[in-house]
């Protein structure tokens, strides 16, 4: 038998989420992502972890994860290359304090580099989603979790239409897996 269960009965309707425009500062972001948890319907959902980047047409153009705000309060590490990539090496705690110390990284007090990186524009540190990270919001749930699991994703944009209608997140696919897995219990 055939689960028919599709992406758009999982998913998170545009409209729910926290967005800003792409001109928006990381303080600007910040606060839309608190309002948008605040008004949050958290006995459906997890609250939200990152903040979808609208253009002036207002068409989706990338997103901000708690990771890329974390990035955001060092510069430098947009020169030490694709975190993806590096991240797979599984680095010794001595390595990434050698590394801490070698390129001088975070040297600065929490308050002054989140007081620095809250006047960012949102363009100039946000993630563009590539061609893997969109899903049709009449796919199944099943082949949306071959889509996160192969590509590592913590959430998909969802299509309908021609436009963006939604975010398959990680956690709420996890959370519907385990409802799942209860009500099959063995």
């Amino acid at each position: 038998m055939k689960d028919a269960r599709t992406v758009k009965e999982v998913m998170i309707p545009l409209s729910e989420y926290a967005t800003v425009s792409e001109d928006a500062t990381l303080y600007e972001a910040v606060l839309a992502l608190e309002k948008a948890q605040e008004e949050f319907d958290e006995t459906r959902f997890y609250k939200h972890r990152a903040i979808l980047i609208y253009d002036k047409n207002r068409k989706i153009v990338g997103k901000v994860s708690q990771l890329d705000v974390l990035r955001a309060l060092e510069p430098k590490y947009e020169q030490m290359g694709d975190p993806n990539s590096l991240s797979r090496f599984g680095f010794s705690p001595q390595f990434l304090k050698s590394m801490l110390q070698q390129f001088k990284l975070l040297e600065q007090p929490l308050e002054t580099l989140c007081k620095k990186a809250g006047a960012l524009k949102i363009k100039s540190f946000m993630y563009t989603p590539t061609a893997g990270e969109y899903v049709r919001a009449s796919v199944t749930l099943n082949e949306a979790i071959h889509q996160l699991v192969m590509g590592h994703h913590q959430s998909l944009l969802v299509t309908e239409g021609g436009g963006i209608v939604g975010i398959l997140r990680l956690a709420d696919v996890f959370r519907e897996v385990c409802m799942i897995v209860k009500t099959g219990r063995p």
